[in-house]
């Protein structure tokens, strides 16, 4: 589901089911990553969107996070996002970065951490887009349904 007024419309009729979120994490930056920060952006927006298409029902899909690239990664920002949901009845908080920098304090997040590299889409035929997003979506099903069977 994403984060859009007719699916929370769903989702609150649905709320015993939707059990996980997926937060984004998109760096922006305006000197000279600005190129290469737009290409996450891109890549994030569409994988994160193809993940929610597959599971609509049982995750919903939050708007991103973003942060400066030049900027230390703010995980107790992120973390409080993660508090936040867990509140809300959430038992699974994941983010999905492109950005390698989050690896770096994983530990410190309280969510679990889907780090995918950037795929630059913008000199691919549109099937060949499609075949990786769709294997980089096939990596993270699995994630998710480790995470799930390990719950029951």
């Amino acid at each position: 589901m994403k984060w859009i007024p007719a699916d929370i419309e769903m989702y609150n009729g649905a709320k015993d089911f939707v059990d996980t979120v997926l937060i984004p994490l998109a760096p922006i930056s305006l000197d000279s990553q600005m190129k290469q920060s737009s290409s996450m952006y891109e890549f994030l927006a569409i994988l994160s969107a193809e993940i929610e298409r597959q599971f609509k029902g049982r995750i919903l899909l939050m708007p991103s996070l973003t942060y400066l690239m030049e900027e230390e990664r703010n995980y107790s920002y992120a973390n409080s996002w993660a508090a936040k949901l867990r509140g809300n009845n959430f038992k699974h908080v994941f983010f999905l970065s492109c950005d390698s920098e989050w690896k770096r304090c994983e530990s410190e997040l309280e969510g679990g951490l889907i780090w995918i590299p950037s795929l630059p889409l913008e000199h691919l035929e549109l099937a060949q887009a499609r075949s990786l997003v769709s294997e980089q979506v096939r990596q993270v099903m699995e994630i998710f349904t480790l995470n799930w069977e390990k719950a029951i």
